[in-house]
């Protein structure tokens, strides 16, 4: 299969950029992570903290890792429909044994499933336009579902927004201890993560997969447009996504993350204007490719890039041991937490480097890929035999 530098280098701004707001998830409760007023008043450096957050990384990386992996389906496309469904498969184990052995907040599972019900679409859809417009329409659907969501909730979150101190306390008990205890607690979230991606949130993951195929079948993403072509997008859809973001990003301030509307309302804004600015930062990597691609720092993000399953699982190690082996849940905000961020990153980027100097894949896609094989050859195997 052929590699696109450019996305490589894409996809590692992605892999680091997702741990912007995972180290939040990682560190604070799971009611810290969309709501800065979790325990009821906020300091003004964290409230600037999520703000800023919220408008450069909020959904940001996640979406432009979703049209990324959308992409990447188009690519393996070739490979038939055995390969694809039996990679899919194993993504779909890869994230359950991490979400239930590791950190309830794993993406894998959520794109091996989504991505099991629409690669059809991309081998049976002609159109670069039709599956692109398909991709805007679910991705409406999911949106919409979100304020049908906001109407029939209540006025309180309870303690999924703001928990008591007996929540608190028992998360950090099963998250600290680990065991069992912990295993039933993640199986619970992800019993309830299951269904709201079904109602919801797995619309929006399915039409950025279709968007993100598309945009890679036409050549916007493998960057056979012009700079210029590149810069101005970069400018359109930035401006247009921010103007839709900030004023959202504002109101929740002034609500002072009032449940209804921030769960749900206000979540719209940043719905809608995350893929304009994950395209948007997607088109300044294109539109200023050969400068980026002279340099030592993008060579790095190439090879996170390269190995992005290795690193998220990577991410989840350090962290995890940081702060449930080592004690150190909620013992810090969310600017502190921006501390640790760096120095993951250089984890990330030494361990590539290194790696990829004697191998030609990260270890979790060699296995990955080793299994995926596997399992095909023996298919076709079985299959002869019959």
């Amino acid at each position: 299969m052929q590699r696109f530098q450019v996305l490589d280098f894409i996809r590692g701004c992605a892999i680091l950029g997702i741990l912007l707001l995972n180290i939040t998830g990682f560190a604070l409760p799971s009611a810290a992570y969309l709501n800065p007023a979790w325990r009821g008043d906020v300091a003004l450096h964290d409230a600037w903290t999520w703000a800023i957050l919220d408008g450069l990384a909020q959904l940001k990386f996640l979406t432009l890792f979703a049209l990324l992996f959308g992409a990447g389906l188009a690519l393996q496309i070739p490979r038939g429909s055995r390969w694809i469904a039996t990679r899919l498969t194993l993504l779909v184990l890869i994230g359950f044994i991490h979400s239930i052995f590791f950190w309830e907040g794993d993406i894998l599972l959520d794109y091996g499933l989504i991505g099991l019900i629409i690669w059809r679409l991309l081998r049976d859809v002609p159109s670069n336009r039709a599956l692109f417009k398909t991709g805007v329409l679910l991705y409406g659907v999911g949106c919409a579902v979100l304020l049908i969501f906001g109407a029939m909730s209540g006025d309180r979150g309870g303690s999924g927004w703001q928990p008591e101190a007996a929540v608190l306390e028992y998360e950090s008990y099963w998250k600290l201890v680990g065991g069992w205890e912990a295993i039933q607690n993640r199986l619970d979230l992800l019993s309830s993560g299951l269904m709201a991606m079904a109602s919801q949130y797995g619309w929006q993951l399915a039409g950025l997969m279709l968007m993100g195929a598309a945009l890679l079948r036409n050549g916007w993403l493998t960057g056979e447009f012009s700079q210029q072509h590149y810069r101005r997008m970069a400018l359109l859809l930035l401006t247009t996504g921010w103007l839709i973001a900030l004023p959202g990003i504002a109101a929740q301030w002034q609500l002072h993350w009032a449940w209804r509307w921030s769960g749900f309302y206000l979540q719209l804004p940043r719905d809608l204007s995350s893929p304009f600015i994950s395209l948007g930062y997607a088109a300044l990597c294109l539109g200023f490719w050969p400068a980026l691609a002279a340099t030592r720092c993008c060579d790095l993000i190439q090879c996170v890039g390269r190995m992005a399953l290795s690193n998220y699982l990577l991410q989840t190690l350090i962290c995890t041991t940081l702060f449930y082996r080592f004690n150190l849940f909620l013992h810090f905000d969310r600017l502190q937490l921006l501390a640790f961020v760096p120095v993951i990153w250089l984890v990330n980027i030494l361990f590539s480097v290194l790696w990829l100097r004697y191998f030609r894949q990260g270890p979790v896609e060699w296995l990955w890929r080793w299994l995926t094989q596997r399992a095909c050859s023996g298919s076709s195997r079985s299959s002869t035999l019959r």
